[in-house]
């Protein structure tokens, strides 16, 4: 298998992505008007996001020849991103998993010479032209995640896949004696890496802290000393 982004351009006469179906390949979910971003350039728009049981394909709707695919072997962690000094706008952001050496990831190459060396890629963002389709593309992330596990893990080995703001604050309780807040959803999902799927949700949660404690003194719940 072949680390990282690649071009994708198996559509069927109408545009839709062909899936290897024989292989046993499944659609989970299709979502249109989604718009992609890699790394730091410019966000491309007009998009169709097909997300299979092996796979994450986003295809244009203006350009018929122009889409791109990751295994999701190849996604180390992905996670809903709602700050905006992290982007301007809502979305799914996941890291990407490629063969390039790192000292080959050069930020400054024009917006062509990156995508052409796809090798280069190492950031997605996936932007819904409706924020509140986020909760269902990182829910299906995550159920195809579990179905794509390393090779080289172990059989009946326990995955952590799943950090959420209970699990953080809760150790977080214990040293500072906060009393932890308990939202319902999980915010991010590592394939391994727990100290940068850590560092996401702690942004995030460290977000929800600031905006209840404006809310309480909005309130005049809040005291100052």
């Amino acid at each position: 298998m072949v680390l990282g982004l690649r071009n994708f351009t198996d559509r069927t006469q109408t545009g839709e992505a062909l899936l290897d179906t024989e292989n046993g390949e499944e659609l989970m979910l299709i979502q249109s008007e989604i718009d992609i971003v890699f790394n730091t350039f410019p966000r491309q728009s007009h998009g169709t996001l097909y997300i299979s049981t092996k796979q994450v394909i986003w295809v244009s709707d203006v350009e018929k020849d122009k889409g791109y695919a990751v295994d999701f072997l190849s996604i180390s962690l992905h996670a809903v991103s709602t700050d905006p000094d992290s982007y301007p706008v809502p979305c799914l952001y996941a890291q990407i998993d490629t063969e390039a050496d790192e000292d080959d990831s050069d930020h400054s190459d024009s917006e062509w010479n990156a995508i052409q060396n796809l090798s280069k890629i190492r950031e997605m963002r996936l932007i819904p032209s409706d924020p509140t389709q986020l909760d269902t593309l990182f829910q299906v992330f995550c159920e195809c995640a579990e179905l794509n596990p390393e090779p080289n893990d172990e059989e009946g080995e326990e995955h952590d896949w799943i950090f959420n703001t209970d699990q953080i604050e809760d150790e977080e309780a214990e040293e500072e004696g906060y009393n932890s807040h308990n939202p319902a959803n999980s915010l991010g999902q590592s394939n391994g890496n727990h100290d940068l799927a850590r560092s996401v949700l702690e942004l995030q949660i460290n977000d929800k802290r600031f905006e209840d404690a404006e809310e309480m003194e909005i309130n005049g719940d809040g005291t100052h000393h």
